[in-house]
């Protein structure tokens, strides 16, 4: 559940957001972000007090929206097949609103001024490889796949899916194939391995 924000608070946010995304964090003033939302500057500090707090506010409000979604997308029942939730997940993802990939850009983007304070990204990292792994282990456990590290297994998937899906969208890197056969492909290669057959 994302963080309560009163009417011109979500406005404030809005129009942060906005910036960040379109100009990046050098060029979102209090001033520019202010005009943008209708507010005077002054509603701005009194209700943020600074702009790195209202930049924190925003990515933090802006990320929660995104792990909502993904959360919905990468849940599964005990009984899913496997083909069936992994298909699921990869398009779901790649079916992602341009908003939600707006989040991810400026997750990705972000300029980390504290060193110490984990980036953004990583938290729809974790999410989405712990929801894998879950439902690897839950697929071992069941006997419908064999005794598998499911951690190495979900960083696998993981990995597939933000290199074919995530920077596509997020930089428009074309990837020069139908992503419904690139699925299929993924998924042969997964169950059957690349081991060439017998003779």
């Amino acid at each position: 559940m994302g963080m309560k924000l009163d009417n011109t608070e979500e406005k404030i946010v809005n129009a942060t957001f906005e910036i960040l995304q379109k100009e990046g964090l050098k060029k979102a003033t209090t001033k520019k972000i202010a005009k943008k939302a209708g507010v005077n500057e002054v509603t701005v500090f009194r209700k943020f007090e600074n702009k790195k707090n209202l930049v924190e506010i925003t990515k933090n409000y802006y990320m929660q929206k995104l792990i909502d979604v993904l959360e919905e997308i990468f849940y599964f029942d005990e009984d899913e097949g496997i083909e069936e939730y992994l298909k699921i997940s990869y398009f779901g993802v790649l079916n992602l609103s341009e908003d939600n990939f707006s989040i991810l850009k400026v997750a990705m983007e972000e300029v980390r001024s504290d060193e110490d304070k984990k980036p953004l990204i990583s938290d729809i990292t974790d999410l989405i490889i712990s929801k894998l792994e879950e439902f690897f282990k839950l697929q071992v456990d069941k006997g419908v796949i064999k005794e598998i590290n499911a951690h190495s297994l979900s960083v696998m998937c993981f990995s597939i899916l933000f290199q074919s899906v995530i920077l596509w969208k997020v930089y428009n890197i074309s990837l020069g194939f139908d992503t419904n056969y690139y699925a299929d492909d993924l998924l042969d290669m997964m169950f059957e391995g690349i081991k060439p057959l017998s003779l």
